[in-house]
């Protein structure tokens, strides 16, 4: 069991003065989680933030939930019902060249994927939540370390996250630089994809450049298993799917007149079903062992998956379209959105129970604009802060109706 820390009754005159102005406070409070970023499991200065936050509001909190998680609760009426809004924690290990006043005091790591700004949604749905009674059931707000490897969801998980704190449905958003302001874009089925990584290891015999008769040249080797990878979409995937491989770094034990005894190459592969991931690997371990072999070479071939696609449930997608439309209004939601090839780790969270990831739209990108995620130059828009915890709001109230609604 994890602990749990009880806050007493928030006091309303105390409440009322924090959540007055709120989407400015708000802001405040994502430039302060943007001032202290970590990576990866390495949190602690965050979870203690969002800690002493949700408590304030008067919040259950129970933390060191995968090592660094950590999850509010809050309920309302008699409803066993229960929902969870999951937030991202981690940074990047960038170093930053936004510019702003607030930016990151722990050098070389910034956030430069929005994860500041997810926090802090949540924690203006948070201070509001205790102000409402239209809803009956509980609220649970995820806050995830290692989104950025691929791991932190899992490891909340592998902490009987469901079994101790069980959610019916889990939701989330990421700021999307490129589509516009405040817009919601959401689709069902597969909305991020997967990512694999994969390692190939040629052996030849190397020697010196000027004798190439006497060696087993793993240099072409190579050169034809890059070419060939590519036959794997273009011959092997139905081409009504989507699916790409990419090679994107090879390292050599070779130098300028010496022909390499080994060759590593190393990539990246992206698909939205578990079906054409096991494809991928299947083909590529027959086209590297196949070349290989007629160089008579040596192969080896290492395939992980990262991130499963993230898959979202139709129901949940009409929860998460109806709540937007009420809360921004249609033409401010997209419910037939394009996938995207970028990865989340959200998608375990699929797996385990019915869920949806959308999109928030942060504005176009350019000198005007916005910068892309994982530059070191992007900064959060706090302009859609507000529009994201109205979104939420409006997703508990619907989700969680009161009895006599």
């Amino acid at each position: 069991m994890f602990p749990k820390l009880l806050s007493a009754p928030p006091n309303r005159a105390e409440v009322d003065a924090m959540t007055k102005n709120t989407e400015s406070i708000v802001a405040q409070w994502r430039q302060h989680l943007h001032g202290i970023p970590g990576t990866e499991f390495d949190v602690g200065e965050t979870a203690n933030f969002l800690e002493e936050k949700c408590l304030e509001f008067g919040w259950e909190v129970s933390k060191g939930i995968g090592g660094a998680g950590l999850v509010a609760s809050y309920k309302a009426g008699t409803s066993p019902r229960s929902i969870g809004l999951r937030a991202d924690m981690d940074g990047l290990p960038l170093r930053e060249e936004s510019g702003v006043p607030y930016s990151s005091r722990n050098p070389g790591i910034t956030h430069a994927c929005g994860h500041d700004g997810h926090m802090a949604m949540l924690l203006g749905v948070a201070s509001k939540l205790v102000e409402r009674d239209d809803f009956d059931g509980t609220v649970r707000l995820l806050f995830q370390p290692a989104e950025e490897p691929g791991t932190g969801a899992q490891a909340m998980l592998d902490d009987d996250l469901l079994e101790q704190l069980p959610m019916d449905a889990i939701y989330g958003l990421h700021n999307t630089p490129g589509l516009p302001e405040g817009e919601i874009h959401v689709k069902p089925g597969p909305i991020m994809a997967s990512e694999d990584n994969f390692e190939i290891r040629i052996t030849g015999r190397g020697g010196h450049a000027s004798t190439p008769h006497v060696v087993i040249d793993p240099m072409i080797i190579a050169a034809e298993i890059v070419l060939a990878l590519q036959t794997i979409v273009s011959r092997s995937i139905d081409p009504l799917e989507s699916v790409v491989v990419s090679c994107t770094e090879i390292r050599t034990d070779g130098s300028r007149n010496a022909i390499p005894e080994e060759i590593v190459i190393s990539g990246d592969v992206r698909t939205f079903t578990d079906q054409n991931s096991q494809l991928v690997e299947t083909r590529m371990g027959q086209l590297v062992r196949g070349i290989s072999d007629a160089h008579r070479a040596d192969s080896a071939l290492v395939y992980n998956r990262v991130f499963r696609p993230t898959i979202n449930a139709e129901a949940c997608v009409e929860h998460v379209v109806d709540a937007a439309t009420s809360a921004l209004g249609s033409d401010r939601v997209n419910g037939s959105c394009r996938a995207i090839t970028a990865s989340e780790d959200f998608a375990v969270y699929a797996r385990k129970v019915p869920a949806c990831f959308a999109f928030l739209g942060a504005g176009e990108i350019g000198d005007t604009g916005t910068a892309p995620l994982h530059s070191h130059k992007f900064d959060f828009n706090d302009s859609i802060l507000d529009a994201g915890i109205a979104f939420y709001l409006e997703l508990v109230r619907s989700r969680l109706p009161k009895k006599w609604r």
